[in-house]
C-alpha cells in the first residue's frame, strides 16, 4: 500500500522512461471513500436481496397457516373466538358444544316429530346432561386415541378409522347412552326391552348417516377439528336418537 501511495504523489519532472500502469505491475488501487459508496449503501446488493426473499419466504412457510386463520378470524369472531376455545380448553368446549346439540335434537323431535302439546321438560334435561357429560368428552377421547392408533395417511387411514369407529365404537356407544337415558329417566327396569326394540335400528340409522360423513371427516379434517366438523351432522343424529331412545316399548 505504502508503494502504491508514494507512485500516486506527484513528483519533480525527470527524464527516467514513464512507468508501466500499475494494473500491469499486479498493484491494486486503494479503496476509494465512504463517500463515492453511498448509492451501493442505498441499494442493498443483489446477493442481499435474495438473501431476504429467501428469509421471508422461511418464515411465512411457518406462519402462513396463523396469518390466513387470523385473516379469516377477522371476518367470523364467532368462529375465531371457538377455534380459541377448542385450543385452550378442548374437552370443555366440545362438551358444551355436544350439549347445545342434543338440547336442539330433542326440542326438534318433540316439537316437529312428536309434536308434543307440551314440552317433556325433564326428558330434555336428562338428554342434554348426558350431551354434556358422556358424548362430547367421550368423543373426544376417542378420536384422539383413534388418530394415535391409526397413524395411516390417505384413503386407506380413513377407512380403517371409519371400521374401527363405526363397527366397534358406535354399537357400544349407542347402547351405553340408551342405558343410561332410560336409567336416568328412572325406568331402569325398561332398560333390556329398550335395547331389544331400539338398539339395532339405531345401529342401523347410524350407519346410513354417519359412514358416508366419517369417512370424508376422517380423511380430510384435522384431528382437533373432526368433533366440531361431525356436530353438524349430529343435530340431525340426536334427533334420530331422541326418537328411538323414547320410542314405547311394544310388549309382545
Amino acid at each position: 500500500m505504502a508503494m502504491a501511495s508514494a507512485l500516486l504523489v506527484p513528483r519533480p519532472c525527470s527524464a527516467r522512461p514513464s512507468a508501466p500502469p500499475l494494473h500491469s505491475r499486479g498493484l491494486a488501487l486503494p479503496p476509494r471513500p465512504a463517500t463515492l459508496s453511498a448509492p451501493a449503501a442505498t441499494h442493498p446488493p443483489k446477493c442481499g436481496r435474495l438473501q431476504l426473499l429467501h428469509a421471508a419466504s422461511c418464515c411465512g412457510a411457518g406462519t402462513a397457516a396463523g396469518a390466513g386463520a387470523g385473516a379469516g378470524a377477522n371476518g367470523w369472531p364467532l368462529l375465531a373466538w371457538y377455534l380459541m376455545a377448542l385450543d385452550k380448553n378442548p374437552v370443555v368446549t366440545k362438551a358444551i358444544t355436544s350439549a347445545v346439540l342434543t338440547l336442539a335434537g330433542d326440542l326438534i323431535c318433540q316439537l316437529v316429530i312428536d309434536k308434543v302439546p307440551e314440552l317433556d321438560l325433564k326428558r330434555t334435561f336428562v338428554f342434554t346432561f348426558l350431551g354434556l357429560l358422556l358424548v362430547g368428552p367421550t368423543l373426544h377421547v376417542w378420536y384422539l386415541y383413534l388418530s394415535k392408533l391409526v397413524t395411516i395417511s390417505g384413503a386407506s387411514g380413513a377407512i380403517a378409522r371409519l371400521l374401527l369407529d363405526q363397527f366397534i365404537f358406535s354399537p357400544i356407544f349407542i347402547g351405553v347412552f340408551m342405558s343410561l337415558l332410560v336409567t336416568l329417566e328412572g325406568k331402569a327396569s325398561l332398560v333390556v326391552p329398550k335395547l331389544k326394540q331400539e338398539w339395532l335400528s339405531s345401529v342401523l340409522a347410524n350407519w346410513q348417516l354417519w359412514i358416508p360423513f366419517q369417512f370424508l371427516n376422517f380423511y380430510f379434517v384435522p384431528q382437533k377439528l373432526q368433533v366440531l366438523a361431525a356436530n353438524f351432522v349430529a343435530l340431525a343424529w340426536n334427533v334420530i336418537l331422541s326418537f328411538k331412545s323414547h320410542k314405547e316399548i311394544v310388549t309382545k
